[in-house]
């Protein structure tokens, strides 16, 4: 079975021990005093000297004889000390006290428990040691224990209500490192997918490039040809092809938008970001060889290519420029 008793109890109780002890000839002389006051009462006459109240605010014990005993002065002395340190330690008790309260208002915390301390018991303590000015010194001991008890419930308070601040503050800023590292996590990923987003962008643009000029697509006859690399002398040769093809001025009309849209109809256009080059901008220009070697300096090999290629990948002129249209490349 557990003890009752606490440590300060057992300290209070030593303490009273020791006191009763020092206190026991200092008891027998004020019994004296207290003799020759009831004689003096009895008689008219006043004893030579009479125990002056305790004045805490000036933190001595005075005695109006100066033949009151050696041993009376001496104890009172240490009565007194020990009183003044009991009421400095309750003052520093209240001031924690209220400094606790307001730091717990000012954080905003839910600190788990009510935010309050009882410090009536304390008050009263310390103004019945206040009181005791008017008092023997006597009655020190006792009131003075009594303060530091009551000081003592207040700290143990204090010291509850500042754990758990603690703890609180603690938590709240464990979980505002959560936060933060989980809104760094996805702002990160969100850079990441954007980067990919971007790179597989750059590479579709690339492949469509590439594919553009894809293939080499079988020559075909180039009559009708005018021999003037001019656009509209160009455009002129290109409708010559396009009926041998059996394709009708629907499927011109497409071809010359396309190709005004890729180039100009300028034999010599050359994209110098992905390095297309002539009137279909084939990728890479040399890819045209194929219908002739003559591909760098006559418009009408450069179109029969271009026309190649536009029917084996799309069927028609208007076919590559509703590809065109939709994805801004053919």
């Amino acid at each position: 079975m557990r003890s009752s008793s606490t440590p300060t109890s057992n300290r209070r109780d030593r303490r009273l021990a020791a006191r009763r002890t020092r206190r026991r000839p200092v008891a027998t002389t004020g019994a004296l005093m207290i003799g020759a006051l009831a004689a003096a009462t009895l008689t008219g006459t006043a004893p030579a000297a009479t125990a002056s109240p305790v004045d805490l605010s000036t933190a001595t014990f005075t005695l109006a004889s100066a033949t009151t005993p050696t041993a009376l002065v001496a104890a009172h002395g240490t009565e007194v000390e020990e009183a003044r340190t009991a009421q400095s330690a309750a003052g520093t008790s209240m001031r924690a006290a209220s400094t606790v309260q307001a730091d717990i208002a000012a954080s905003g915390l839910d600190i788990g428990q009510p935010a309050t301390i009882d410090t009536s018991a304390l008050e009263h303590a310390t103004e019945r040691l206040q009181a005791a000015s008017a008092l023997p010194a006597t009655f020190l001991p006792d009131l003075a224990d009594d303060l530091t008890a009551a000081t003592a419930t207040v700290d143990q308070r204090v010291a509850e209500l500042r754990g758990s601040l603690d703890a609180a503050v603690a938590k709240k800023a464990a979980e505002e490192a959560a936060e933060k590292a989980r809104q760094e996590a996805e702002a990160a990923a969100a850079a990441a997918a954007a980067k990919a987003a971007e790179e597989a962008a750059a590479a579709e643009e690339r492949s469509a490039s590439t594919s553009s000029g894809g293939g080499s697509p079988a020559p075909i006859a180039t009559g009708g040809g005018t021999g003037d690399n001019s656009p509209a002398g160009a455009q002129a040769t290109a409708r010559v092809m396009v009926a041998e093809r059996g394709w009708g001025d629907d499927q011109y009309s497409c071809l010359v938008s396309l190709w005004n849209k890729e180039s100009g109809w300028n034999y010599q256009a050359y994209n110098a970001s992905s390095g297309a080059f002539g009137i279909p901008q084939a990728l890479p220009g040399s890819k045209m060889s194929s219908a002739g070697a003559d591909w760098q300096t006559s418009a009408a090999t450069q179109i029969s290519w271009g026309l190649g290629y536009i029917s084996g990948r799309y069927g028609d002129p208007c076919g590559a420029w509703g590809h065109s249209q939709s994805t801004g490349w053919y």
